[in-house]
């Protein structure tokens, strides 16, 4: 009968990332993430599942980001009761992930309710607490490297993606073909993590394509040297920087600039807040000494963030405090596209006064507030009302941990044996348009941007 393949997300948008592989009677799920950006996106997590969840044996996963896992509760609550498989870090951290969404859901939900701003007599979250435990408990760790056992004829195998930690791409088997999944890939190097691994090649590849239509930005100068002359200024001035950080990898990343920035005498002393329980406790999980295999070598695990004055926000009246800093600040707070979370509240009471800075620290999708400050919005809605933007807005494409077009290429050339054909997911439809034809002409390789909700025969 053979393979066939369905995008069920991560397919004409950079989110909500769910390809279903399927052979018979039997399904395969690979990567399952929730869609964020646009209503018309975030309204596909609502929409029923396009497969049985129940009949649905595993799900195979390649990092812990949440438009990669954070849909598993949700598919739980439906029926699905098989294995998730990932590496140990993509584990711990889906964990963490996991039951933040949670939370957050159902607080959204009362919220909701107790505001009377749903559309729905009595909103519902998504998925609840219970179900992200449920998701939890089905986890199993597999290793890099080593080709895993799916039966009836069928193998997975990790390899190391440099995006963040824990995260790979997958090459499954079936007894008619193969097909191997990018996941997101990393840079040639990433600022704290080993650089990314070149897996075996399939007959099929599925690659994104973030930044499949443009080149990261590579300084002229020093590394990071607009961040840190914003900072100069800001403080001069007696403001405050705000750092919206994606919890996951982004937020080591920003301290650790931060801290090789201090040290080279860049920018001044300042108290530097990390308000986001979940950025806090993935820092936990990036300083365990059983991970220090994945940083680079040059790196100590416990040592890579080396701030003098660090504060860790964990209680809620801490971070109301932070509204209005009394001392000029760095604040660094989830999450990374201000979707939600806690910088809600930070860039409500910052964005009106000038003397402030806002930096984004990364690719901001359509539809976020993230994307309005970057296309220069004069004002934001948040919490029902219209908030002013008068703050400094910066974006520093330096920390970009996606490859861009060129790495993206490097390694579909790198594959061996080449493909036969080449699937461009996880982008926008200029992206993954752009990198198709970039990988056509470029590399001879058959390719193109499927559809959503697009089967094809494998």
């Amino acid at each position: 009968m053979g393979t066939s393949l369905t995008f069920i997300g991560g397919a004409g948008t950079v989110t909500g990332s769910k390809y279903l592989l399927a052979d018979g009677d039997r399904r395969i799920l690979v990567d399952c993430g929730v869609f964020q950006g646009e209503k018309n996106l975030r309204e596909l997590n609502w929409q029923p599942f396009p497969a049985t969840p129940s009949g649905i044996e595993l799900v195979l996963i390649t990092h812990a980001h949440t438009d990669h896992v954070g849909y598993l509760p949700a598919l739980v609550k439906a029926g699905f009761a098989g294995e998730v498989l990932a590496t140990e870090a993509t584990c711990e951290l889906a964990e963490i992930v996991l039951r933040d969404a949670a939370f957050l859901a159902e607080r959204d939900a009362e919220h909701a309710a107790s505001h009377g701003y749903s559309r729905h007599e009595q909103p519902l979250p998504l998925f609840t607490e219970a179900d992200a435990e449920r998701a939890i408990r089905l986890f199993r760790v597999v290793d890099y490297d080593t080709d895993v056992d799916l039966g009836e004829g069928w193998t997975a195998r990790w390899t190391r993606a440099g995006h963040i930690l824990g995260s790979a791409s997958i090459r499954v088997t079936t007894p008619s073909t193969s097909v191997l999944f990018s996941g997101d890939l990393g840079r040639a190097e990433h600022p704290v993590l080993r650089s990314r691994q070149i897996p075996p090649g399939a007959d099929t590849v599925l690659v994104e394509s973030t930044y499949g239509a443009r080149e990261h930005f590579e300084p002229s100068g020093a590394d990071h040297e607009p961040l840190a002359d914003l900072i100069r200024r800001t403080a001069k001035r007696g403001g405050s920087v705000l750092i919206p950080a994606f919890a996951v990898d982004r937020t080591e990343v920003v301290l650790q600039t931060l801290t090789q920035l201090l040290h080279d005498g860049r920018i001044p002393t300042l108290p530097v807040f990390v308000n986001s329980p979940m950025a806090l406790a993935a820092l936990g999980v990036y300083r365990d000494r059983r991970f220090a295999g994945e940083l680079r070598p040059d790196l100590d695990p416990g040592g890579f963030v080396d701030l003098p004055h660090l504060h860790e926000v964990r209680s809620t009246e801490e971070s109301m405090k932070l509204n209005d800093p009394k001392v000029p600040s760095i604040i660094i707070s989830s999450s990374g596209m201000a979707t939600g979370g806690r910088v809600l509240h930070h860039l409500e009471h910052l964005l009106p006064d000038s003397r402030n800075a806002v930096v984004l620290a990364g690719y901001q999708a359509e539809g976020t507030r993230g994307r309005s400050l970057l296309d220069g919005a004069k004002h934001l809605k948040m919490h029902g009302r219209q908030v002013a933007v008068r703050a400094e807005v910066l974006q520093d494409e330096e920390f970009s941990v996606h490859a861009d077009r060129s790495e993206l290429l490097d390694w579909l050339a790198a594959l061996s044996p080449a493909p036969k054909r080449v699937f461009t997911v996880h982008g926008a439809p200029d992206s993954a348009s752009a990198l198709a034809e970039e990988v056509r002409t470029r590399l001879g390789l058959d390719a193109r941007m499927p559809d959503l909700g697009q089967t094809v025969a494998l």
